[in-house]
């Protein structure tokens, strides 16, 4: 299908009015593919914006059960998800928010063996997890898959967004960014930590924005799909600055 559904110009009307998406770029995001790592704190918010955005196939993948210390945070439940799969109940939210996406849920926890089929068919892999392991098993299956990887994290007051295309000539993908040092699963936690609710749905709404400039790079004036830079986002002061990753020659992954 070329055109939307009549009934559906109403529900996007504001994107098609900006000339930086239009209606052709809006038809672009109903027929892509996101593969959405983690539905905690990061994926609830970007789930929430994925879905508004018309993202047409969302795929879910989350091992983890809704806890009541999540509801600070993790705005998508509610008291009577506890206890539910984060996956199921995000697909279960997306499809009350909106019927006509295609949500599919994975209950599992994303391996060096189940990976590629996991992000098989996805234009886009958005990567919210906590834990480094899981986070390099993702990059390493989206270079070898050629699919872009954004990447969103957080702890306490500070966040990242960065944008990975290692599959690029020239472009560096999530490895050469953080080595080979963090292959174990050795990350702080929020529990160990703390985290300001309202810095989650600001890392999360980020990325989904972001999200949504790389599936539009070459279709709207919206798009540029800032391959290699790293968005540093600061709860306390509030700034924001951004970096470059340059491409590692000698990394294992896409050098």
């Amino acid at each position: 299908m070329d055109t939307l559904e009549p009934q559906r110009l109403n529900r996007f009307a504001r994107h098609i009015i900006l000339p930086e998406v239009g209606g052709a770029g809006q038809l672009a995001l109903t027929k892509a593919h996101v593969v959405l790592v983690g539905v905690g704190g990061i994926g609830s918010p970007a789930l929430q914006y994925l879905a508004g955005a018309g993202i047409g196939r969302l795929t879910l993948i989350d091992s983890d059960t809704v806890d009541e210390s999540n509801l600070q945070r993790q705005t998508i439940f509610t008291p009577a998800d506890i206890g539910q799969a984060k996956a199921t109940a995000g697909a279960q939210w997306a499809a009350k928010f909106d019927p006509h996406l295609k949500v599919i849920p994975h209950v599992t926890r994303i391996t060096g063996d189940n990976v590629q089929s996991l992000i098989s068919g996805a234009d886009l892999v958005l990567d919210g997890c906590d834990n480094f392991a899981t986070r390099l098993a993702v990059s390493d299956a989206c270079v070898e898959a050629r699919v872009p990887l954004l990447s969103a994290a957080l702890g306490r007051f500070q966040g990242q967004v960065g944008a990975f295309a290692g599959h690029l000539d020239g472009q560096p993908c999530y490895r050469c960014y953080v080595g080979d040092a963090f292959d174990g699963d050795d990350c702080d936690t929020c529990a160990q930590d703390g985290v300001l609710g309202a810095m989650v749905g600001w890392v999360g709404t980020f990325a989904a924005m972001q999200a949504i400039r790389i599936l539009l790079k070459e279709i709207s004036s919206f798009g540029g799909a800032q391959w290699g830079t790293l968005h540093l986002l600061d709860g306390m002061t509030p700034a924001m600055r951004s970096l470059t990753i340059a491409k590692d020659p000698n990394c294992r992954t896409c050098g």
